[in-house]
């Protein structure tokens, strides 16, 4: 079965348009799918739109928050929800066209676990277009993870994939660079891009920050979660030696100025006071990374260090997780009842 997870806030007037296109490519390429919406909150009609789709449709099936908490919470409540072994996510405003999913399948069946679209001919706004490609060059720069377009909505996944990563926050521009920390393969394919038909981008400035500040939480939890002490402790060494070295001079400037320390003194007090800062801030740092490497001791750290691909015997009973359990928060949601599964086949 083929899962599409559409998170979306206050799109009424696209959903009925995008239903029909994905009924229209399940058709044509005999997919056996479930469309799962995935109401952020909208204060619009669209969770009617949804409620009538699934009475009509028993592929539709929809999910409704109580208030908007974002895409990456939408996301996860959609991934918690599907039943396919291929997951694709596309954005509910018509601008991702799903006529690309076989694209994005085939990629995946190259051996391919995470496969994202990317917006080659982009239907923005300049000033939108210009700071994505801001975002990305950074975040290929940081990460090592060289996608042309992190922030595409339009991916393909393995079920193995998000069953693995956790969204939360604003993570969802960073699923790649999440997926590739854990071992998967991440690639991505060119995708048709249209312009939005309805409605005005939800995206206002604080993005950009946003997006830093998420890259820079990512980059932390991927290369030092496990260590932390690795990151703060090296830094506080740095920040300890830097204040000894700056005493020292202190020091030595004070004694071979002894006949006249009197006039010398008060200029060298600010750098010894600065050395003597670096030194107790050096000193914090160290013990905030003891204390992050006791709560990982003591609370464990979530998903696991590592990420497994197969074991032998295949039979065997293996006293191991495949990682974090993505269930949705009920309180958050009201769910439509599931229809019966469709019987399993490969898209």
């Amino acid at each position: 079965m083929l899962s599409v997870v559409i998170p979306l806030y206050n799109e009424e007037p696209s959903l009925e348009k995008l239903h029909q296109e994905l009924v229209e490519v399940s058709s044509a390429q005999g997919y056996s799918m479930e469309i799962i919406f995935v109401d952020d909150g909208s204060t619009d009609g669209s969770w009617q739109v949804i409620r009538r789709l699934a009475e009509q449709d028993s592929r539709v099936r929809g999910i409704r928050f109580r208030r908007n908490f974002g895409k990456a919470a939408a996301l996860e409540a959609g991934f918690a929800a599907a039943q396919g072994e291929h997951i694709i996510t596309l954005d509910a405003d018509l601008q991702d066209d799903p006529h690309e999913i076989p694209k994005l399948l085939a990629k995946l069946e190259e051996g391919f676990d995470l496969v994202s679209g990317w917006k080659q001919h982009r239907q923005d706004p300049w000033g939108k277009v210009i700071g994505s490609r801001i975002f990305n060059y950074v975040v290929r720069r940081l990460t090592g993870v060289r996608l042309h377009d992190h922030n595409c909505g339009m991916k393909a996944y393995r079920r193995e994939v998000v069953r693995e990563v956790r969204l939360y926050g604003e993570m969802h521009r960073l699923v790649p660079v999440l997926a590739a920390a854990r071992g998967f393969r991440v690639t991505e394919v060119p995708v048709h891009h249209r312009p939005r038909q309805f409605g005005r981008s939800k995206y206002g400035p604080t993005r950009a920050v946003k997006g830093v500040l998420d890259l820079l939480t990512v980059k932390f939890l991927t290369t030092y979660g496990f260590r932390p002490q690795h990151l703060l402790g090296v830094t506080g060494l740095l920040m300890m030696l830097l204040g000894l070295v700056v005493l020292v001079y202190c020091l030595g400037s004070w004694a071979a100025w002894w006949p006249t320390w009197l006039a010398a003194r008060f200029p060298l007090q600010p750098l010894a006071v600065a050395g003597v800062g670096l030194l107790v801030l050096g000193g914090q740092w160290i013990a905030l990374g003891l204390v992050a490497e006791g709560m990982i001791a003591l609370y464990g750290a979530g998903p696991k260090p590592y990420t497994v691909a197969e074991c032998v015997p295949s039979d065997a009973s293996w006293p191991m997780s495949a990682g974090p359990s993505l269930t949705a928060d009920a309180s958050a949601a009201q769910a439509m009842p599931s229809p019966k599964p469709a019987p399993k086949t490969e898209p």
